[in-house]
């Protein structure tokens, strides 16, 4: 799969997957307006366009790219890893993802709901996964 920022300076290409988390956690949120829908990735990410990427270190742990030119959101990167959260937008809308999973949902906002029947983790519960609490 190819995605790309709203100007086309960023273009990142990973294998077919789709399946898509929701995270709810208060920076996601506040980054995006909204949670960020994301597809998981673990290695080394194929980009073109690094010049036009912007990181911001988020958290100790995590940090958040974004392209400079147009302000699209690219990804979340667990610091001293492969890990990657990329943004679900950055695919073409013409993909059918299926939402995963929701995280951090004790931090979700009351004025949205996602009716999806997928697995929900508090944020002390998503930490425990990554080795974090």
């Amino acid at each position: 799969m190819k995605g790309q920022c709203l100007c086309g300076s960023v273009t990142i290409t990973v294998p077919e997957n789709k399946n898509v988390h929701a995270c709810h956690c208060g920076t996601c949120v506040r980054w995006n307006g909204s949670p960020l829908f994301s597809l998981s990735y673990q290695q080394k990410l194929d980009i073109s366009g690094e010049d036009f990427i912007q990181c911001y270190q988020s958290s100790e742990w995590a940090e958040r790219a974004f392209c400079k030119q147009c302000g699209t959101h690219l990804y979340y990167h667990l610091l001293g890893t492969d890990n990657y959260e990329l943004s679900a937008g950055l695919f073409s809308a013409e993909n059918e993802f299926t939402l995963e999973q929701e995280i951090y949902i004790d931090r979700k906002p009351s004025f949205y709901y996602l009716g999806n029947a997928v697995p929900k983790l508090t944020e002390k519960e998503f930490l425990a996964t990554l080795g974090l609490e």
